[in-house]
């Protein structure tokens, strides 16, 4: 994956060290022209956090564009959603195999997913390093 994901957007707010952007993320159907008809088109705002060092060059209400490689979205998406799946499943059978009970095994694998993502909560600085975004 070798492709850029770029979005446009507006600077909220310059730090030190860090600028944080307003995008609005939209549904491919939130651009056709009969999406307020058929209730399918979908439009969310987010706040990107883009570490720079020359973020003094960029001041508020500035028309931006925020990019990251399409390897940083696949190692985005595998953390965030492909290994906890994994976790889930594995610990979903392991222990449906152990005690033949459905509902332990489910209460399991739900719960075998606080410590992965506590665990990505303690990594996140590590992983801003990998799953850094720029400005254009």
């Amino acid at each position: 994956m070798s492709t850029k994901i770029s979005h446009s957007g507006v600077i909220e707010r310059v730090e030190k060290d860090k600028v944080q952007v307003r995008i609005v993320q939209t549904s491919a159907c939130a651009a056709c022209k009969v999406a307020g008809y058929c209730n399918a088109s979908e439009s969310k705002e987010k706040l990107i956090d883009v570490f720079c060092a020359n973020s003094a060059a960029y001041e508020p209400g500035q028309h931006v564009v925020v990019n990251a490689s399409g390897s940083v979205a696949a190692r985005a998406l595998l953390w965030g959603f492909g290994l906890p799946f994994i976790v889930l499943i594995a610990v979903l059978i392991v222990v449906l195999l152990l005690t033949s009970n459905e509902g332990l095994a489910a209460l399991c694998a739900l719960a075998a997913l606080i410590p992965y993502y506590f665990v990505l909560w303690l990594m996140r600085d590590r992983m801003r390093q990998q799953l850094n975004f720029w400005i254009e």
